[in-house]
């Protein structure tokens, strides 16, 4: 068994970081740059957040910020040091990461 860090950001679909679509950046983050051993992005079909608002699917709007969530795994020292970078582009309190076995 191997002990890996486990982070799940909380975001919704259609939010930017310096006008580019932040999913897409932290994807490619942890991606090319950081080359973590696994992501998923999981798209939830309702949510809401600390101000209470719901995001939810909505046959009837054609223009639905869903939440989405990237889930990603790596050595300790990998995930501390790219979760720096992730925090600056996601408002606080979006992170969570805890620790985990694996194999």
């Amino acid at each position: 068994m191997k002990t890996v860090t486990m982070a799940r950001i909380y975001i919704k679909e259609g939010d930017k970081v310096q006008g580019h679509n932040l999913m897409h950046e932290i994807f490619k983050l942890l991606h090319e740059q950081h080359k973590v051993h696994g992501v998923t992005v999981f798209r939830g079909v309702a949510g809401f957040g600390s101000k209470g608002e719901v995001h939810a699917d909505d046959l009837l709007r054609l223009n639905v910020h869903l939440p989405l969530v990237l889930e990603f795994y790596d050595d300790p020292e990998v995930v501390a040091s790219v979760l720096p970078r992730i925090q600056q582009m996601v408002p606080a309190g979006h992170i969570v990461s805890w620790q985990a076995q694996c194999g």
